[in-house]
């Protein structure tokens, strides 16, 4: 089969999801709570608001639990088929909710539910995509192919911002709130059905074809992960959690931040980070192949000394200018993040057997998604009490990468030991970039 087409079907898949995601996420602080929470106090409004923004967060372990059994018991196929559906299904009908002032309490009910819908399957997505990449990776450019899905996030979240702000610009604010928003919900039925045409013609995975062959498939993949690799879904957890609580604030409240808390109009807010995502497009695939000569641990713990150094330069800085503000999304967010997340998934996924690697992946991962996904709620309350101090936050995001600097100091450099070896005779071993 075709590289091309495994490595399209793992990125259209990805963008989708992440365009669904982080198209609520925008929204939550445009949108969201003014039509479906809410208050006399646009403070408490914004907080019940990130709650729900939340508990997508929240959601993600229950369907990394879900599809991870799915794709280590049936397939990797059947999982990211069923995690679009689910995705994009619920996007469209968000897209279609009443407000508040039209049905009630029933109006933020009904949004909650559709964003657990999309939390459990982004819970399913990511790790999925990454292994359609990784396990049809020729041996020496896994961290290359590995690198190709995690630029759905970016692209995903420039194609959210980007419908939202360019929807904004052609509507004054009362048609805007009124139905401008709408319209990059609705939109996802249309993605979504190019993203299942591309991903029905393509095959299993060859690690997961040579794990049914031999019959050696978990009978219940979250048990047996538990039972033999425990200690690395704990080691995955802590390695996410630094970078998290930073990816969460530069991709989604650093909206709210900028506009409430720094005076910067949301038409300068959307542009530092659409910025910010349209440089991780291109520093992405480079670090992932430069992670194939020189290690993923080596510019990991690069990537997270640079984090806990700049935090404080970051939070002091962005409040000056919007010029500032345009430089550290993009130096922050499109350099820094972009050189950890673009070796992420490839440096976790190689640390599980193929046998519970789906499951093992995924829980991991998304546990640690579900903590800083209430990172935004942590956040209203800081900048209510604190104003938006740099002190503050910035010794805020230091504790949490302090964290994972102490973890992948004993984590394995996995481009030398990984637990693809045993499968890596299987497919095919040049190391030619042509796909």
């Amino acid at each position: 089969m075709k590289k091309s087409r495994i490595l399209m079907a793992s990125l259209v898949g990805s963008v989708i999801e992440w365009y669904d995601f982080y198209l609520y996420g925008t929204a939550t602080g445009l949108v969201f709570s003014y039509l479906f929470f809410p208050n006399h106090d646009p403070a408490i409004s914004l907080l019940i608001a990130f709650a729900t923004f939340g508990a997508g967060y929240a959601a993600r372990p229950i369907g990394s639990i879900i599809f991870g059994h799915m794709g280590d018991k049936i397939g990797r196929k059947a999982a990211l088929m069923l995690t679009l559906i689910g995705m994009g299904g619920s996007s469209f009908l968000i897209g279609l909710l009443p407000t508040y002032a039209q049905i009630g309490l029933f109006a933020p009910i009904l949004l909650v539910l559709l964003r657990l819908i999309q939390g459990i399957s982004l819970g399913g997505e990511w790790g999925g995509a990454v292994l359609l990449a990784t396990e049809y990776a020729p041996k020496g450019v896994r961290g290359l192919y590995g690198s190709i899905p995690q630029l759905g996030v970016p692209l995903g979240l420039v194609a959210g911002s980007f419908s939202l702000t360019l929807i904004s610009s052609l509507t004054t604010d009362e048609q805007f709130l009124a139905w401008g928003w709408r319209i990059p919900f609705l939109l996802s039925i249309v993605l979504v059905a190019l993203a299942l045409w591309i991903r029905n013609g393509i095959d299993e995975t060859p690690a997961f074809q040579q794990q049914k062959e031999s019959g050696d498939l978990a009978k219940v993949p979250f048990f047996e992960t538990f039972r033999s690799n425990w200690k690395t879904v704990l080691q995955v957890i802590g390695l996410k959690l630094g970078d998290g609580f930073f990816n969460v604030f530069l991709m989604s409240f650093v909206l709210v931040f900028s506009t409430m808390y720094l005076g910067y109009s949301r038409d300068i807010a959307l542009t530092a980070l659409t910025i910010g995502c349209a440089t991780m497009i291109i520093t992405i695939p480079v670090v992932g192949y430069l992670s194939d000569f020189i290690g993923r641990k080596t510019i990991y713990t690069a990537g997270l000394i640079l984090m806990f150094l700049l935090a404080i330069p970051y939070f002091t800085m962005v409040g000056e200018s919007p010029a500032w503000l345009y430089f550290f999304q993009a130096a922050m967010l499109g350099v820094i993040w972009a050189a950890i997340f673009s070796t992420q998934g490839t440096l976790f996924s190689e640390l599980f057997p193929a046998k519970v690697r789906y499951t093992g992946l995924s829980v991991g991962y998304q546990i640690a998604a579900a903590i800083v996904g209430f990172g935004p709620m942590l956040w209203t309350s800081m900048a209510e009490a604190y104003g938006p101090s740099p002190w503050v936050f910035g010794g805020f995001m230091m504790a949490g990468v302090t964290i994972s600097l102490i973890l992948i100091l004993f984590t394995n450099d996995t481009r030398k030991v990984s637990s693809y070896q045993d499968s890596d005779e299987s497919v095919e071993t040049d190391k030619s970039l042509s796909i």
